[in-house]
Formats: structure tokens, C-alpha cells, sequence
């Protein structure tokens, strides 16, 4: 088995995958708490937007979904919390509508090819050294954040504002936490893909939350299911010519499902 690792390409894509698997757990169990699960979905559709645009214009795709998915999370971010919207109508907008741009943007470039599907279902022979170092320096940056602001953002995930009556600078936190989550999800996009990032980020935190622990535990078993997750999928992916995305998020509904049955409350 570990004769794969000889292959310089499924080096990179256990890398990328490990990097992109406690990033996105860790970040999905605060918006799993806040019930904002839904961002995640959204955000992918939009860095769709971006990967259109580079496709069309020659640039790169992946600069292109993390501007596109930055630019999204802050207007999400600013509609709901200054203009007081409910946050599953701004993300169905944005959804939708990204969806729909994206679609209109790669028929007029004629991009509907391979390159277009390694990035909506996530392809581990696209991931390049110099995606690696992207990964490292923005996923390092994105969890530096994550940790610094730990406890505050997990106050705020229970009750908004409880938090800002106690000081808690919540505008602030919560557009923080938005774009680190558009950086993770752009990001992950070349492992998993657009379509399949969603569940990276919301099944691991929705698995560990049945084991009714506290939010550490909950926070660091999300992670080891991730973890375990993209081993067994890339694995899997390998020995059975099956399309990384889809195969780990395969092993991530068998964990949940493993979870359910191992506590049924």
C-alpha cells in the first residue's frame, strides 16, 4: 500500500488533503454551532464564479475563487448583520445566483472541459507544488486566526448577543470568521472540489456533535474524523481509479452513519 507514496503526485495530494482536512473541520464546527451550515455550500458555488473567470480570462483559477469567495463572504456577512437579513435568504441568493454566473461565464469561454471538472469534483493529480505552498501560507494564516480568536468566536457561535453585551467585538469576529472560512474553501477546492467541499466542512463537527461532548472534545474529534476521512478516500481514490472528492466524501457518510448508530439520541 505504501508503494503510492513513491508517486510524487499522491505525496502532494495527502498533504493537501491532511492541510485541508483540519482547516475545514475546525472551521466547520463554528458555523456547524451557529446553524450556518449552509455558508459553506454557498461559498463553494461562488469560488466556482472565480475558477469561471480565471478559465476565461487565462488566469489562475485558484487566486481567482479565493478573491471571489473573499469578496462574496463579506457581502454575505455585511447584508446579514447590517441590513439585518436572514442568513438562509442572503445564502440562497448568493447560491443561486453564483450557480447561475458561473454556468453563463464558462459556456461563453467554452471551458466546459477537464480542467473545469477537476475543479468541481476535485482531482488529486491537479494539485501542484505551488498550490502546496498557497495551501501552507494561507492555511497556516487561517488557523492562526481560527486559534487566537478561539474562545471568542466559540461565545459568539452560542448566543450573538450575550457576546457583544460582554465587550466581545462580534462585527468584527464574524467577518473574520467568514473570510477565513472563503479562504479554506477556496482552497479546498482542488482536493474536493466546489461541489463537494460543503460536506468537508459540515459532517465531521455534525458527526462528533452525537457524542454529546463538550465543544473541545467535539472540535477535536471533527478533526480526526476529517483526518481519517481523506486517509481512507485518497486511498481508496488510488486503488480503485475513483475521483478523490467524491470518494472522501463517501468515507465522511460512512462515519456519520457509524456515529448515528453508535449513539441514537
Amino acid at each position: 500500500m505504501l508503494e503510492m507514496l513513491d508517486y510524487p503526485f499522491m505525496q502532494r495530494a495527502f498533504i493537501a488533503g491532511l492541510m485541508i482536512a483540519v482547516l475545514a473541520s475546525l472551521g466547520g464546527s463554528f458555523i456547524v454551532l451557529r446553524r450556518y451550515s449552509l455558508l459553506s455550500e454557498t461559498l463553494a458555488h461562488v469560488s466556482l464564479v472565480g475558477v469561471s473567470v480565471g478559465l476565461l480570462f487565462g488566469l489562475s483559477p485558484l487566486w481567482m475563487a479565493v478573491a471571489a469567495s473573499l469578496v462574496a463572504s463579506w457581502l454575505i456577512e455585511y447584508l446579514r448583520s447590517v441590513h439585518g437579513m436572514y442568513s438562509d435568504s442572503v445564502l440562497a441568493i448568493f447560491l443561486s445566483g453564483s450557480l447561475a454566473l458561473a454556468i453563463v461565464i464558462v459556456s461563453l469561454a467554452g471551458s466546459f472541459n477537464a480542467s473545469l471538472f477537476s475543479y468541481l469534483f476535485g482531482s488529486i493529480l491537479s494539485v501542484s507544488v505551488e498550490d502546496l505552498w498557497v495551501m501552507g501560507i494561507f492555511g497556516s494564516l487561517a488557523m492562526a486566526l481560527l486559534l487566537a480568536f478561539f474562545k471568542e468566536l466559540y461565545f459568539i457561535a452560542f448566543d450573538e448577543d450575550v457576546a457583544r453585551a460582554g465587550g466581545i467585538r462580534v462585527t468584527m469576529l464574524n467577518f473574520m470568521l467568514v473570510s477565513v472560512i472563503a479562504i479554506i474553501i477556496a482552497l479546498s477546492i482542488r482536493v474536493v472540489g466546489t461541489l463537494l467541499i460543503g460536506a468537508l466542512m459540515v459532517i465531521p463537527p455534525v458527526a462528533a456533535i452525537r457524542f454529546g461532548m463538550g465543544f473541545y472534545p467535539t472540535a477535536l474529534l471533527s478533526v480526526v474524523i476529517a483526518l481519517i476521512s481523506v486517509v481512507i478516500g485518497l486511498i481508496a481514490s488510488y486503488f480503485f481509479a475513483l475521483p478523490s472528492g467524491a470518494a472522501i466524501v463517501l468515507v465522511l457518510l460512512g462515519l456519520f452513519i457509524v456515529a448515528l448508530a453508535v449513539n441514537r439520541r
